[in-house]
């Protein structure tokens, strides 16, 4: 018989392994993709422990060209249809665009963007037919130019549009589509980057679990946007009233401090 399952990338750590934890939670079949095989067995491990689903663990390179199509073919060998996706793997890079190395960048868009693109259309006809979800972790930074982070800004702005748009196709075929868009959050991602976080960010932190939780529950209510934390929510509210000029200067200063 065919398992509905939650797809979920990005897993071994941060809020991508609190996202799996919640959904084995509450019940649902989850397949675990990340590089790291150790991390998601552990995780799959503490999971099944607390009496929840074992989660199924995909080991794979999310940056490798080929890759939807090895979790494809993954997901068909174990007679599993994805009834909800959760595209959270991704990361960035602090610096100068220009100095930074451009592969790692374009590597960044490729993982930001196209495999989150792909794996949401990939799956949809899966995900209608189960009237299930689609949860994209974007970030506050969807909303802002990023000097020193351009590329990452301006790959968290596609997020936040792309799911926005797919929530206007799939919605009304009985789809839940959500944007999660956290502010800083203490996980591996700050040393990926290279950057320390600053008083902005302590304003704005929230950790992984909370974030996850307020993910979930967002999903689940079918909400277009959660912004976890009232730091966070503030931001686009504020920004209605900010030229992009000012906004471009603010930011630009903020991540000179860094």
């Amino acid at each position: 018989m065919t398992k509905r399952v939650t797809l979920i990338t990005g897993a071994s750590s941060g809020i991508g392994a609190e996202l799996a934890r919640i959904f084995a939670s509450s019940g649902s079949d989850t397949v675990l993709v990340a590089r790291r095989e150790d991390r998601l067995r552990q995780l799959a491990d503490e999971i099944a422990a607390a009496g929840h689903p074992r989660p199924a663990v995909l080991a794979c390179d999310l940056c490798a060209p080929d890759v939807c199509e090895k979790i494809t073919a993954a997901l068909k060998e174990m007679d599993a249809e994805v009834e909800t996706v959760v595209n959270n793997a991704g990361y960035g890079l602090f610096g100068e665009a220009v100095d930074l190395d451009r592969a790692q960048q374009l590597a960044m868009v490729d993982l930001n963007v196209r495999v989150l693109t792909d794996l949401t259309l990939r799956f949809a006809e899966s995900i209608v037919r189960h009237r299930g979800g689609i949860l994209n972790v974007a970030s506050i930074a969807s909303f802002l130019p990023g000097p020193r982070m351009a590329v990452y800004y301006a790959t968290k702005a596609y997020v936040l549009s792309f799911t926005e748009a797919m929530r206007g196709e799939l919605g009304p075929k009985g789809v839940r589509v959500t944007a999660l868009c956290p502010g800083t959050v203490p996980t591996e991602f700050q040393g990926v980057a290279g950057f320390k976080p600053g008083l902005d960010s302590a304003v704005l932190n929230l950790s992984a679990a909370a974030v996850a939780r307020a993910g979930y529950r967002g999903l689940m209510s079918n909400k277009r946007l959660v912004l976890p934390g009232v730091g966070v929510r503030m931001i686009p509210f504020l920004l209605r009233f900010a030229p992009r000029s000012l906004v471009l200067a603010s930011v630009a200063r903020v991540q000179q401090k860094r």
